[in-house]
């Protein structure tokens, strides 16, 4: 039997979008099954979400308060039933069709122990402040962990389900980037990273991940080393 692959995508109003980020997952050609968290949307984005499910299919879990994207993540993580998940925001910054490439490559291994990543700096000169940003918390990681990432803070992470008991996931908002491959890695995980597309859009178009973030993904990543 074919392997089942779990997509959680968590959802923060979202309107403008979701008409054209939604379907792109929904009709990615592999064996999957998609939930989809309301993370206590105050535009239409519930009303939208409510139509789709005419035409797709889809688990929709509405959350009637906005928790963050960790609690989102964590509630949609639930309900998976898949061999492996991966998260994918519903922002249009990442393109779903790599989440095919990630998941195809799992054919290659063998080994329940390996987690791909979609890196967006591998291969690629992105300059940016963001990208600055993510290469000083991705060189944290490495130093701390002892790894030899290029993108830490990725949304496409393709993990083995089974991994949820080793590492149990705690961070409510987008510390739970740093978490999972801080909590991935002290398990003994192998992180394989294949290069993947990205467009990342400004505030002023809906990005929401602030400085505050950054800090507090490197008290998470300081946190995580020198914990049991």
């Amino acid at each position: 039997m074919s392997k089942l692959l779990s997509i959680v995508v968590p959802i923060y109003n979202e309107e403008s979008l979701i008409p054209e980020s939604l379907p792109a997952i929904f009709n990615l050609p592999i064996n999957k099954e998609v939930i989809v968290v309301n993370d206590g949307s105050s535009d239409s984005t519930p009303t939208l979400l409510e139509s789709l499910k005419d035409k797709y299919h889809f688990t929709l879990i509405n959350q009637p308060k906005n928790q963050g994207k960790g609690a989102a993540v964590k509630r949609g993580l639930e309900e998976i039933k898949g061999d492996y998940f991966i998260i994918c925001d519903a922002d249009l910054e990442y393109n779903p069709q790599d989440i095919c490439r990630l998941f195809l490559e799992l054919d290659n291994l063998s080994d329940n122990k390996i987690v791909i990543y979609g890196s967006r700096f591998k291969g690629a000169n992105k300059y940016s402040f963001h990208y600055l940003v993510n290469k000083f918390l991705t060189f944290l990681t490495n130093i701390l962990f002892r790894a030899k990432l290029t993108d830490m803070e990725t949304c496409f992470k393709l993990v083995p389900s089974s991994a949820l008991k080793e590492i149990s996931l705690s961070g409510k908002r987008f510390e739970i980037e740093p978490e999972i491959t801080a909590r991935l890695l002290k398990a003994n995980y192998k992180i394989i990273e294949l290069p993947i597309s990205y467009n990342r859009r400004g505030y002023d178009e809906g990005k929401k991940i602030t400085a505050k973030d950054g800090f507090l993904a490197i008290t998470t990543l300081i946190k995580e080393r020198y914990n049991k």
